[in-house]
């Protein structure tokens, strides 16, 4: 605040007093000093509470608002994060959409999507065991062993045992040799004229739509969310 804007909140009498070079008046100007780092900080305050805008060492204390703290849960207050933090930007940003979808399969995997920036977590539910849950993780991921048990102990429901296993890795594929051509020194090539026109084109993959009653769940912030699939529950969770 001011020195004119505080001194017109005093008594007449004061504001007769703080002349310049008066003792009231030298107080005005410390009070007018000792205001302005609070006033800079208000003056931008919705900045600190937005994910990306807040400085990196406010992150960490955001995840608590939307309850994802679990995922920075470390033994020490000085232990690094155990995820960049742009991630944990994506995390806070999405924090209503996972709380939303809390419990259930589309919620887990994009948590688990989002925190290691890998896709491919596959959810198997055997049917030989009742509420239990398999979360086979891609090898993309298998270095995140503990951010993802921590991120699927929380994001399970309650009833339900939880095994967290890590997905082989594709055996790499060898490509086939091209035929060799008439003359024996390369492939084989057909000209347009040469190409049996009897021959089906293969038809473009469909798009999946998604199921009746699920809404598209629109991206917020900078990650890529994608819309519940079709074999998600579209109904809320409990």
């Amino acid at each position: 605040m001011r020195r004119a804007a505080i001194e017109r909140l005093l008594p007449a009498a004061y504001q007769r007093a703080a002349g310049p070079g008066s003792v009231l008046g030298a107080l005005l100007d410390v009070m007018e000093a000792l205001h302005a780092p609070d006033e800079a900080v208000l003056a931008d305050v919705d900045a600190l509470f937005g994910p990306y805008r807040t400085p990196d060492g406010f992150v960490a204390y955001l995840t608590r608002w939307v309850a994802m703290d679990h995922v920075v849960a470390a033994p020490r207050a000085d232990a690094p994060l155990p995820l960049p933090v742009g991630r944990l930007r994506d995390l806070v940003a999405h924090g209503a959409l996972l709380a939303r979808w809390r419990g259930t399969p589309y919620g887990m995997r994009t948590a688990l999507e989002l925190a290691t920036g890998v896709t491919g977590f596959v959810l198997d539910e055997p049917p030989e065991r009742p509420f239990h849950l398999v979360v086979r993780v891609p090898p993309a991921a298998a270095d995140r062993l503990a951010l993802v048990t921590r991120i699927v102990e929380a994001e399970k429901p309650a009833a339900v045992t939880v095994e967290v296993v890590t997905a082989p890795a594709d055996p790499p594929s060898h490509p086939t040799p091209p035929e060799p051509g008439p003359s024996g020194t390369g492939p084989s090539e057909a000209s347009p004229s040469e190409a049996s026109p009897s021959e089906p084109v293969p038809p473009e993959p469909d798009v999946a739509e998604p199921a009746a009653g699920v809404a598209s769940v629109r991206a917020v912030g900078r990650a890529h969310v994608p819309a519940p699939l079709p074999h998600d529950p579209p109904e809320e969770p409990s």
